[in-house]
């Protein structure tokens, strides 16, 4: 492991190299505090830089922290040194769904389990305005119990980054995987683009080889353009219906996801699939026990006392090593920090009556830590806060929000239009928030002396 250290701010211990490309280099790691399995992809920032790639970093973080689901690579948290930028994912034990195909064709039933998968993610990703544009076996990987999980966001879009006539305009991806209108560089829907590419690793996964290919380069866009392959005779007549629909050289006329899934093959694995729930995978470093309880009284505050920070911590919580305010513009966060100057006492009991007033049952977890929990399913399970009280002096506290369970776009709301305001008398600033200069306060304050109105004597 050249130049990299073997242990990562107290915090993960980093193993054998899993592989490499030109600016990254990812990692096997463990967290040390829950032994847990996961991913380092280590960064070089000085080489992203230098060659303009910032903003694809920043889009590939903001892309991966919005898009939170069962069958997408999960993104548990980014840090930075002044040579470096570290991602904290999933591992994912199965490798690539590649070296599966690699071998030959899957039998059918596995074929669409993997496919009823993509289609999920995919599709969630599209409802929060997320392209990914390089869909691809690689680009797919398995987890420990074979599940597919979505990888490699790093030619993503967002649907901001569409243009006035709506479409996106750069042309990436892998050929033999992208869609003709991404080669005509005439404009494309990013949905109507994944769509197809979707298509061909279906093809893929049920023949073992690729429909649209040909040592002649020109040759092979000819074929996809067209549309031009041709079904093995041991297709089915509904995959060969469900994909001739999806490998369909107009986007106007192709597929939409809502009618993939009401194919009469993508359906018949829904039948057969084992009821699971699907819910989020839970930060590493996040504690896994809790101890439910109802609405927790004045001697149970007592028993919550908050956790000592050390200098690796403060570190990790300082501007240098957290990225967040590269990304503001572009990421849905999952957690929020703030200063308080309040004793911890006065903080656990605003939270918990900012819970009361929002109807969030309150569940008492590890020290230090208060669990805040809806009472009505969400789109993706029922929403979960946890607030973890840092004492960084004995009358200075940190306080982190973090969503552990729920839908990430319901988390945002209710932090921006109901406990920000709701906390503003416990909170002294949050973080990626500039305080006011001591002069500038100076200045407010004499404007409202002011305009107040002078008392008669």
């Amino acid at each position: 492991m050249e130049n990299q250290p073997s242990v990562l701010t107290q915090r993960y211990e980093i193993g054998q190299l899993l592989g490499q490309g030109t600016f990254a280099k990812v990692y096997f790691a463990r967290s040390i505090t829950t032994n847990q399995s996961v991913a380092i992809k280590v960064i070089d920032k000085e080489k992203v830089l230098r060659v303009g790639m910032m903003n694809q970093i920043k889009r590939e973080i903001s892309v991966m922290r919005i898009a939170g689901h069962p069958h997408i690579v999960q993104l548990y948290e980014v840090m930075a040194t002044k040579t470096k930028i570290y991602f904290i994912m999933e591992y994912c034990k199965g490798g690539e769904l590649f070296n599966k195909v690699a071998k030959g064709r899957l039998k059918e039933d596995v074929a669409r389990k993997y496919f009823i998968q993509l289609i999920n993610a995919v599709d969630f990703c599209h409802s929060r305005g997320v392209y990914h544009r390089d869909i691809k076996p690689e680009n797919l990987l398995l987890d420990e119990i074979e599940n597919l999980k979505v990888s490699d966001f790093g030619l993503s879009a967002l649907a901001e980054s569409k243009r006035q006539d709506g479409l996106l305009h750069t042309t990436c991806g892998t050929p033999v995987y992208v869609a003709p209108e991404v080669i005509n560089r005439k404009g494309y829907d990013g949905a109507a683009a994944d769509i197809w590419s979707c298509g061909v690793v279906l093809f893929v996964l049920l023949a073992g080889y690729l429909p649209f290919h040909d040592s002649n380069l020109m040759e092979m866009y000819r074929k996809i353009g067209k549309a031009e392959f041709k079904c093995p005779s041991w297709f089915p007549l509904e995959i060969r219906k469900l994909l001739s629909k999806m490998l369909e050289p107009n986007p106007i006329a192709r597929i939409s996801m809502s009618k993939i899934k009401e194919s009469s093959w993508f359906r018949k694995g829904l039948i057969s699939k084992q009821k699971s729930p699907e819910t989020e995978i839970k930060d590493p470093a996040s504690s896994t026990s809790c101890q439910d309880s109802s609405m927790m009284t004045e001697e149970k505050q007592e028993l919550i006392q908050p956790s000592n920070l050390n200098a690796f911590d403060i570190i990790s919580f300082s501007a240098g090593f957290d990225l967040s305010g590269l990304f503001d513009d572009y990421s849905q966060k999952r957690e929020a920090r703030f200063t308080s100057r309040q004793p911890a006492s006065v903080i656990i009991s605003t939270l918990e009556e900012t819970a009361r007033q929002l109807r969030l049952k309150v569940k008492k977890k590890d020290e230090g830590v208060l669990k805040m929990e809806g009472l009505k399913e969400g789109r993706k399970g029922i929403l979960s806060i946890d607030a973890e009280i840092f004492q960084v002096t004995p009358t200075f506290h940190l306080v982190e929000l973090k969503k552990s369970n729920g839908d990430t776009m319901e988390y945002q709301q209710i932090m921006k239009q109901d406990m920000r305001p709701a906390l503003q008398d416990i909170v002294w600033v949050w973080q990626g928030e500039q305080q006011q200069p001591a002069s500038q306060l100076q200045q407010e304050s004499e404007q409202e002396q002011q305009q107040q109105p002078q008392q008669q004597p």
